[in-house]
Order: structure tokens, then sequence, then C-alpha cells
């Protein structure tokens, strides 16, 4: 079956930025972002044929550049880096555009395990229902709900201020 050419660069012209900031979201690095994507991309042009008549091709989409990513981060070269010297501490932003605040939540995504991290994304970023999510991911609507809770908890743990800490500091000091 020949593959309809016209029809995906029309599907991937409208859906190349969503896409992008969904696999930046999951990684946390345009690079590694834009490389997921592509290869997300070349996935699908490949079952084009198939996916260009399904009744929701983003799912497929989002699907496959989750399972792109899940992939990449099995790869034993992620796990490893090597620095020259070491990086200087980020300077805090003083501005009241809200990127501290997006930079401090895009933090806190990426120390979450992978599975919670995805359901977060596609449970708030994606726009996607429990029921959605968990087909996506292949689990339940029951661990949908309890990795989201667990998730957005841990997250919100890391951003409470610790009063007790900073009792323990100032007794010390």
């Amino acid at each position: 079956m020949p593959v309809d050419v016209e029809g995906y660069r029309d599907y991937v012209g409208a859906r190349l930025e969503p896409l992008r900031r969904t696999a930046y979201l999951l990684c946390g690095d345009w690079h590694t972002a834009d490389d997921l994507v592509s290869t997300a991309l070349v996935k699908l042009l490949r079952h084009w044929s198939r996916v260009s008549v399904m009744a929701n091709p983003d799912a497929y989409v989002r699907r496959t550049l989750l399972r792109v990513w899940l992939d990449e981060r099995r790869r034993p070269w992620r796990r490893e880096a090597a620095w020259a010297e070491v990086p200087d501490s980020a300077v805090a932003a003083t501005g009241t555009d809200g990127a501290a605040d997006r930079l401090t939540i895009l933090a806190l995504l990426a120390e979450l395990p992978p599975r919670r991290r995805a359901v977060l994304v596609l449970r708030y970023f994606c726009d996607l229902s429990v029921e959605e999510t968990a087909q996506e991911l292949g689990c339940t609507p029951g661990t949908v709900k309890s990795q989201s809770a667990r998730g957005i908890e841990a997250m919100r743990a890391r951003l409470a201020p610790m009063p007790d800490r900073v009792e323990e500091v100032r007794n010390d000091g």
C-alpha cells in the first residue's frame, strides 16, 4: 500500500511543536527531545498507512513517543556523564515571568521515576483522562491514580519549606 506522504507531512506539521514539548517534559533536554521526536516520527512514517485511518492517531504517536523515551532511558550510555569541569551552580531567577517556577517544576519532574513522570506528563500536560493515560501506559486506572497522587505528593514535599530543619540549622549555628 503506498504511503500518503502529503497526509503525513500535514499531520507532522500540525503536531510537531506539541510533540517536542511533550518529549521535553519527559526527558528535560531539548536536544534529546528532538531526537525522541525524530525517532517517533520515523516509526510513525513506517506505519502511516495504518495509523492515518485510526480514530485517534495522536494516541498512537504519544504512545510511540513514550516508548521511545523509555527505551532511550534504558540504554547504558545514557547513565554515564563525563564532565571536563564541574558546572557552576544555577543562578536564581528574579523575574516575574514564571521562568523560575517552570524551571523548578521541570527539575522536580526530572527527579521522579520514569513511570510516575510519564503519568504526570500525560495526565496534566497532555490533558488525558485517567482511562486514556492507563491505556497509553498499559496499566490500570488505579495505577494511574496512585502514581499521580504519589508524584504530586513527592513534588509538593520538595516544594514545601521544612520548618523543622530551618530551626535545627538556626539552633546549631
